[in-house]
């Protein structure tokens, strides 16, 4: 089979929300590339509402559900002329080598990659200068890429982003939200988090100002940090309370969101709103690779050369980022 001849294409990735995020730019080239072809986004079922915020995704598969079928059924469902595996799995590389997918790509990094894989990219992501979502384009070159887009051209991808249609609960319901500010205080231990001691003052303040404070995160977070806060009118408490795809929607009409290197903050930048991402400058973590995709997107680190993030891979100085910073960023919003 020739590239040209290709009619079907699964892009796999099966892990977080803002890994998710960050290779929704490659699926835009995809589209581009082959259009008449469908393309297949294979992902956790928990992500499966960002992706289907996504326009040109054709079709999702949730990886949760298609691991727990029968191994027939399982090699079926993956059949396919070409799948792009920008997360590693072994399970997902095997069946996709047992469903004679013809073209089977895959980093060279992964040693179970040389039994599965059929067309092998050589390409590091630990020592590359690249975004993350310029990394997962080296996956397309076997397809016909030549040159990798720049982290300018991939920012805004608001055309390519549908919001979804929801409603919110009560005393979400009855707020202005277009004035409110999310504050995501964990990240599933998925990132290096700021402070909860921080996130209090830091609302504590805004509600001093006048402003609308929503403390958002699942359920298990919520019972982490409920207790930390005193929750009123003003600073409310929506742990646990909303769906992704709502939370989704809450973020597109929100104010202002802070967060760590975590889903919600790639969401709300994806869709194009104001995000202030708080990070370290430590590799693997720094915002060079991990930075929120959108125009309205702020970084803030505490010291952009940091000696300890240069030394130590265990340097906590986003930490010591102050909520004066922070705070100063809100207000110049707006």
């Amino acid at each position: 089979m020739k590239t040209n001849d290709i009619k079907r294409i699964i892009v796999s990735r099966t892990d977080s929300i803002g890994d998710v995020i960050l290779t929704l730019p490659l699926c835009v080239w995809i589209k581009k590339q082959f259009p008449e072809a469908t393309l297949v986004f294979l992902a956790r079922g928990y992500t499966i509402p960002v992706v289907s915020c996504f326009l040109p995704v054709d079709e999702i598969l949730d990886w949760d559900l298609l691991s727990n079928l029968p191994s027939a059924e399982k090699i079926e469902r993956i059949k396919s002329d070409c799948i792009i595996h920008v997360f590693p799995n072994s399970e997902i590389a095997s069946l996709a080598k047992k469903a004679k997918i013809p073209f089977r790509i895959g980093t060279s990094h992964r040693t179970f990659h040389f039994l599965s894989c059929n067309i092998k990219v050589n390409f590091s992501r630990k020592n590359s200068p690249l975004h993350e979502a310029q990394l997962n384009f080296e996956l397309a070159r076997p397809l016909g890429l030549k040159v990798i887009p720049s982290l300018e051209e991939l920012m805004d991808q608001r055309p390519n982003f549908i919001v979804p249609v929801n409603t919110f609960p009560n005393p979400i319901a009855k707020i202005e939200l277009c004035q409110a500010i999310v504050l995501h205080p964990k990240s599933q231990g998925s990132a290096l988090e700021w402070p909860i001691e921080k996130y209090l003052e830091l609302a504590n303040e805004l509600v001093k100002s006048g402003k609308v404070v929503l403390i958002t995160g699942t359920e298990a977070e919520g019972l982490l940090i409920r207790d930390r806060f005193t929750f009123s009118p003003q600073l409310i408490d929506v742990t646990g309370r909303l769906s992704l795809s709502q939370m989704i929607s809450l973020l597109s009409e929100v104010k202002v969101a802070v967060a760590c290197s975590t889903g919600p903050i790639h969401i709300k930048s994806i869709i194009g709103g104001n995000a202030i991402a708080l990070f370290a400058t430590r590799r693997p973590i720094h915002p060079g690779r991990w930075r929120p995709l959108g125009l309205k997107s702020t970084v803030l680190v505490f010291d952009e050369n940091c000696p300890g993030c240069k030394k130590s891979k265990s340097c906590r100085c986003l930490e010591n980022i102050s909520v004066a910073n922070v705070l100063n960023f809100i207000n110049e919003i707006g």
